[in-house]
């Protein structure tokens, strides 16, 4: 595939190596002199330009690109160069960085934006999902599906441990996508036993309050139970 990069920092310098060691080609492009470290990712085209040109993003090949990368680290100039490369050049995949939570909410298909990567979204994710043991922690979303993926990990005492999947009820259109344990992926069966400290991957549609409370309750640390009312005494 071929895929242009804006935006050659170290994260734009980071993803450009992945890919690359994937067989993919790419383009980086910036505005930035200092940024070219052209050595640092040698087998990438490069271009010193503004990446919010129409006409830098044509010379550098963007209407027969795959995919582009909006990976600059000001969220203006991601959002102008996602709606040109969608708008103007039809690119099939955008990808675009958000480095502001406040902005979240323009980084959507309005803007030519099918995939925001928020960073700090991500960080928050991956903090909770290390500390949180009973309760969902929203890893990313599917924009275009509206549909979440959460991970779950189950407590010692936990309802199901113990348990086949076959006997495990989840809410409605949620879907157990994989079980993490002991550092690898294991495809679910119907057979396979919940073990305490299994981190359960699961897709479950965004919105869907219900769901995660049910969620929730079925895996999770059991629910107390709720203490009876006392009847009123009869007067005499």
């Amino acid at each position: 595939m071929r895929i242009v990069i804006a935006g050659a920092g170290s994260v734009g310098r980071f993803v450009a190596l992945r890919l690359l060691a994937h067989g993919h080609e790419v383009t980086l492009i910036d505005n930035q002199p200092d940024q070219l470290r052209v050595a640092s990712v040698a087998d990438a085209d490069w271009v010193l330009a503004d990446a919010c040109s129409p006409d830098v993003l044509s010379d550098a090949g963007v209407r027969e690109a795959d995919a582009l990368v909006a990976a600059t680290g000001d969220d203006k100039a991601n959002l102008v160069i996602s709606l040109l490369a969608k708008g103007e050049f039809g690119v099939p995949r955008v990808v675009a960085r958000l480095n502001n939570p406040k902005n979240e909410w323009l980084f959507d298909g309005s803007w030519g934006v099918d995939v925001p990567v928020s960073t700090p979204r991500l960080m928050t994710a991956l903090v909770e999902e290390a500390v949180s043991v009973g309760l969902p922690v929203q890893l990313f979303s599917f924009n275009q599906a509206d549909v979440s993926m959460y991970a779950f990990v189950l407590p010692d005492d936990s309802r199901v441990v113990s348990r086949r999947l076959e006997d495990v009820t989840l809410p409605g259109r949620t879907v157990l996508s994989s079980i993490l344990r002991d550092g690898r992926p294991i495809t679910p069966t119907p057979d396979d036993v919940l073990e305490a400290g299994d981190e359960l991957l699961l897709l479950v549609p965004d919105g869907d309050t219900e769901a995660l409370g049910r969620l929730t309750r079925a895996l999770g640390h059991p629910q107390p139970e709720a203490e009876p009312e006392e009847e009123p005494a009869d007067r005499p």
